[in-house]
């Protein structure tokens, strides 16, 4: 058995199935994607923990989020941040903090990406699910209780729509679109 698993391992391999033996030149095509898809898997984990300095550190220095909602077409501007500094206290202090037993996961989805030179546009859609978990009873989980106990709610929905620049062989962020597709409600509006 084992041998008949190791024989088809190595069809696969010569046959380039495996990503391990990927071309050289697709690889450098889709290493250059996927560092850029990376910039924005790093944004969402960071916006995710509330990190402002991890938040700013995908962006240039004089790195810009625009914010807008998209009513039935008409696109309403909510804000705008410039600044990596101002970008990470945006993050870190004027982010609503995590419930007990709660936590945020962006997910991004469909990436349509545009690499020209030391330029690129991502282009994706994204969903923010809020997750928070029950509380432990002291005595126990009830007979019968099994898997994950708490909810996975969709909160918020739109499209990122970043434009990056390699700086020292780098991708960051120059400018974060953030478009959202249900209306924002801010504290005293």
């Amino acid at each position: 058995m084992i041998d008949t698993y190791r024989a088809r391992s190595e069809a696969a391999r010569e046959m380039d199935y495996l990503p391990g033996n990927v071309k050289k030149k697709e690889k450098a095509e889709m290493s250059e994607e996927r560092a850029v898809q990376q910039v924005l898997a790093r944004y969402v984990r960071g916006v995710d923990a509330r990190d402002g300095a991890a938040v700013a550190a995908v962006f240039t220095e004089d790195g810009r989020v625009e914010i807008s909602y998209n009513n039935s077409g008409k696109s309403e501007p909510l804000g705008e941040l410039v600044g990596r500094e101002t970008i990470a206290a945006a993050v870190s202090q004027m982010m609503k903090p995590h419930s007990a037993r709660g936590w945020s996961h962006h997910t991004t989805h469909d990436h349509i990406i545009d690499v020209n030179g030391d330029d690129a546009t991502l282009d994706s859609q994204f969903v923010v699910f809020e997750v928070r978990g029950k509380e432990r009873p002291t005595a126990g989980w009830p007979d019968g209780a099994s898997g994950a106990q708490g909810t996975v709610q969709p909160i918020e929905a739109g499209y990122y729509r970043p434009i990056l620049r390699r700086v020292d062989g780098v991708w960051k962020i120059t400018t974060l679109r953030i478009t959202h597709s249900l209306p924002m409600a801010f504290p005293g509006q």
